[in-house]
């Protein structure tokens, strides 16, 4: 599954004549695998061991690469800065308050809603809209044991 994942989205890259690097390769399959929306900084601690000639630079330019063809979308974070995420099915995110923690909501009448917002911020703003993101906001239920503690 995860392999089929990686050759379409490999695929999609290259019907759009974007060149396949192995590092590429390397932090796209990272991002389909791993559900930890990581920062720059997490992608490069858990990636550099595994390939050496990983810069910084060439992370922040492939997530920029992912960003604009609609592969992986960033998330705004006040408490962890920007982290990133796969967009290959559909959701919205819960984030934390407190924490930080964003966790993934699958929905099956998001792709229905998703819609409705754009079509909306089209009427209202004349813009048009080429993607929607939701987050709801609130306490994990890591911070919630910790303020009954507390």
């Amino acid at each position: 599954m995860v392999e089929a994942t990686l050759d379409k989205e490999i695929n999609r890259l290259k019907d759009q004549h974007i060149r396949i690097t192995p590092q590429r390769k390397t932090i796209l399959n990272y991002l389909i695998t791993h559900h930890n929306h990581p920062t720059v900084e997490t992608l490069f601690s858990d990636l550099s061991a595994e390939q050496s000639n990983l810069s910084m630079a060439t992370i922040y330019n492939t997530l920029n690469l992912l960003v604009s063809v609609g592969i992986v979308i960033e998330l705004s974070n006040e408490t962890a800065g920007i982290r990133y995420d796969y967009f290959g099915r559909p959701h919205f995110h819960a984030i934390c308050d407190n924490c930080g923690k964003i966790t993934d909501v699958f929905y099956d009448n998001f792709p229905k809603i998703q819609s409705e917002l754009k079509q909306v911020a089209n009427e209202q703003t004349g813009y048009q809209i080429s993607t929607a993101h939701v987050e709801v906001h609130g306490l994990c239920p890591d911070c919630q044991k910790l303020q009954r503690r507390n």
